[in-house]
């Protein structure tokens, strides 16, 4: 093999190279969107099944009048979410928290 052959070789791979990098960043990109698409169908399938067997006891009771729901209902609701890897700010709303802490959210819980 001669230096031209060898360049040649070098270049193709280095192509290769950048094709199979792009398609590893779509992947990526692809399984974060599955991942987050799992969590939010996982935490809903948990809050259907709570409602399931929240009403199910409410319709055997025959006590008149509706249920008030708790103070701070929501903001428990969402330190939960964040708890559980969301953000809850403005800024992300429902994207998966990939990196540590986010300074919105956190601003957003102290209010």
């Amino acid at each position: 093999m001669d230096n031209q052959d060898l360049f040649g070789q070098m270049e193709r791979m280095e192509e290769q190279f950048a094709l199979a990098c792009a398609d590893m960043s779509s992947l990526k990109a692809k399984f974060v969107q599955l991942l987050e698409e799992n969590k939010r169908l996982t935490i809903e399938n948990q809050q259907l099944r709570k409602l399931l067997k929240k009403d199910a006891p409410q319709e055997i009771s025959d006590r008149p009048g509706k249920e008030v729901p708790a103070v701070g209902e929501g903001y428990d609701n969402l330190a939960r979410l964040y708890h559980e890897g969301f953000h809850i700010c403005n800024v992300y709303y429902g994207h998966l928290r990939m990196e540590g802490d986010c300074l919105f959210c956190l601003s957003f819980l102290n209010k």
